[in-house]
C-alpha cells in the first residue's frame, strides 16, 4: 500500500494566460494559433476594413503606452512591498509576522476593484498626487500581498541547511538571506512572478475608472464618441489578447531556460 503523501501533487493556477512550454504540445499550438490569428485578425480590419478600424488603430496607441507604464511601474513596486510582505511572513518576530499576515489576508479578501476605488480616494484625502501615480500605488499595494506569498513559499523552498552553512561561516542572518537565500529563491519565484506580471497586464484595464487614459480608457473615449462600441472593443479586446499572449511566451522561453540551468 502506498502512502498517500506521495501520491499528493502541487497543482499550481495562476491568475495570469497559460504559458506554453514546448513541452505542452497541444498548448503550445493553441497559443501560436491564438497569437497568429490575432495579428492576422488585426492587419485584416485595418487594412482591408480601414473605414471602420484604422481610426480606432490610430486612436489607441498613447493609451498602450500608458497601459505599459502602469503595468511596469506597478510590477516594480509590487515586487518590493512583496518582498517586505514575505520576509515579514516568515519572520520569527510576532509582531512582525502578524503585521505581514494581516495585511495579506485584509488585501486578497477584498476584491481588486474594490481596492482600487479605496486606495485611489484614500490617498487623495491625505495627499494630492497623481492620477497615474495613484493607480500603480494601488495595483502595487494589492498585488504586493500575492508577491508576498510567492516569495514566502520561494524563501521556503530552499533547504535549512543553506542558512545553517551560511551562518557557520559567520555571516549574519541579514547577509545570509541577502547573499544565499534571497538569489536562489530569485530562481525559484521567476516563473510565477512573470505570471502575476501577465494578471497585471490585463487588471490594468481597471485603472481607466481611475481617470487614467491607459489603453481601455482610450477605447472607451473614442466609442462614446462614435458609436462603433462593437468595433471599439473588437480592437481592444485583439490588442490585450496579443500583449498577454506575447509575454506568456516570453516567460515561457525563460521558464525553459530555467529548467536547462538546473
Amino acid at each position: 500500500m502506498q502512502d498517500n503523501s506521495s501520491l499528493q501533487k502541487t497543482i499550481d493556477i495562476g491568475e495570469g494566460a497559460a504559458i506554453p512550454l514546448k513541452s505542452d504540445k497541444g498548448l503550445f499550438t493553441a497559443w501560436r494559433i491564438a497569437f497568429f490569428g490575432a495579428i492576422a485578425t488585426c492587419l485584416y480590419l485595418a487594412f482591408f476594413r480601414p473605414d471602420e478600424y484604422m481610426a480606432i488603430f490610430r486612436f489607441i496607441p498613447d493609451g498602450i503606452i500608458v497601459t505599459f507604464k502602469v503595468t511596469v511601474g506597478s510590477i516594480i513596486l509590487a515586487l518590493i512591498v512583496g518582498l517586505i510582505a514575505g520576509l515579514g511572513r516568515i519572520s520569527s518576530n510576532r509582531l512582525i509576522n502578524g503585521a505581514a499576515s494581516l495585511y495579506v489576508e485584509v488585501i486578497r479578501g477584498i476584491p481588486l476593484l474594490v481596492q482600487l476605488f479605496y486606495i485611489y480616494y484614500a490617498l487623495g484625502r491625505f495627499v494630492k498626487i497623481p492620477d497615474m501615480a495613484s493607480a500603480i500605488i494601488a495595483m502595487a499595494i494589492c498585488y504586493g500581498a500575492y508577491l508576498g506569498e510567492v516569495f514566502r513559499a520561494g524563501i521556503q523552498s530552499i533547504p535549512k541547511g543553506q542558512m545553517e552553512a551560511a551562518l557557520s561561516l559567520g555571516m549574519s542572518r541579514f547577509q545570509a538571506m541577502r547573499h544565499v537565500i534571497l538569489p536562489q529563491a530569485f530562481k525559484v519565484i521567476l516563473p510565477p512572478v512573470g505570471n502575476e506580471f501577465i494578471a497585471l497586464l490585463k487588471d490594468s484595464s481597471l485603472v481607466s475608472i481611475l481617470a487614467v487614459s491607459d489603453l481601455l480608457r482610450r477605447g472607451r473615449e473614442y466609442a462614446s464618441e462614435t458609436f462603433s462600441y462593437f468595433e471599439t472593443y473588437t480592437v481592444i479586446a485583439l490588442v490585450y489578447l496579443i500583449l498577454t499572449l506575447f509575454f506568456s511566451k516570453l516567460i515561457g522561453i525563460m521558464e525553459e531556460r530555467l529548467n536547462e540551468g538546473k
